[in-house]
């Protein structure tokens, strides 16, 4: 990786810009409660923007995050995004009716090596729906995993104009359960191609503050990682 000016992302920590791009993640499967209570903690302690967790545990969090300007996200169709629109749009609805905010749904990777863009399309504007729908009257950020490393770069151009149209608030690099998560090179496309006023998340493989600092410098306004205290140890000890 090439060097980087750390400080220069560090800078705004004592602001807490930085930890306000965090999605604190934690989306593996054998996640208990005490681990779902230790996400949020730390959350409050450095500020995140958010806590992620799978469907089942967002009551819990939404419990102990109460009252906190933390939000609390989930995910739709996850990992694989081939779930039928059905499902995902279920899914959605259900962690926004449990106290969810945010929804990362996994774009169908089939259907866009089909070419079935209409599909791709029908499928994150029914998500969309659903979730908005299920927040009644709450803002609901929907956000669509496009899974770089499976993608061509046309591939990768034509999702990220289908999300912006279907009506999505960001485009995420990853998942993080594929061998590569975000690279910067994909960051910097995407950015290019939905334009400076809409949402690009970066996530999977973003575990030091460097990684942190390439994927801002290429673009990204939101990194979902479950290093976020790592990172944050880092950054505060370059301040």
């Amino acid at each position: 990786m090439k060097s980087l000016d750390i400080k220069s992302v560090a800078g705004p920590l004592r602001g807490g810009q930085t930890a306000r791009m965090i999605d604190h993640t934690v989306l593996a499967s054998d996640a208990d409660e005490n681990k779902v209570a230790d996400l949020c903690d730390e959350a409050l302690r450095f500020g995140f923007h958010s806590v992620f967790l799978q469907p089942c545990r967002v009551e819990q969090a939404s419990r102990l995050l109460k009252g906190s300007d933390i939000s609390v996200g989930s995910v739709a169709g996850f990992p694989f995004g081939a779930a039928l629109t059905e499902t995902k749009s279920g899914e959605a609805a259900a962690v926004v009716e449990n106290g969810a905010t945010e929804v990362d749904m996994v774009i169908n990777i089939g259907w866009i090596k089909d070419g079935s863009w209409d599909l791709v399309g029908a499928d994150i504007e029914n998500v969309n729906r659903a979730a908005r729908s299920a927040g009644d009257g709450v803002s609901i950020v929907i956000k669509v995993i496009i899974e770089t490393c499976l993608l061509t770069e046309a591939e990768k151009i034509k999702a990220a104009l289908v999300i912006k149209e279907a009506g999505a608030d960001f485009v995420k690099t990853s998942t993080g359960y594929m061998e590569a998560g975000a690279i910067a090179a994909d960051v910097a496309l995407i950015r290019r191609t939905v334009g400076p006023d809409f949402g690009v998340k970066a996530s999977g493989g973003i575990r030091t503050a460097a990684d942190l600092a390439e994927m801002i410098s290429a673009g990204a306004d939101r990194i979902g990682t479950s290093a976020g205290v790592a990172i944050m140890g880092e950054l505060e000890s370059d301040v």
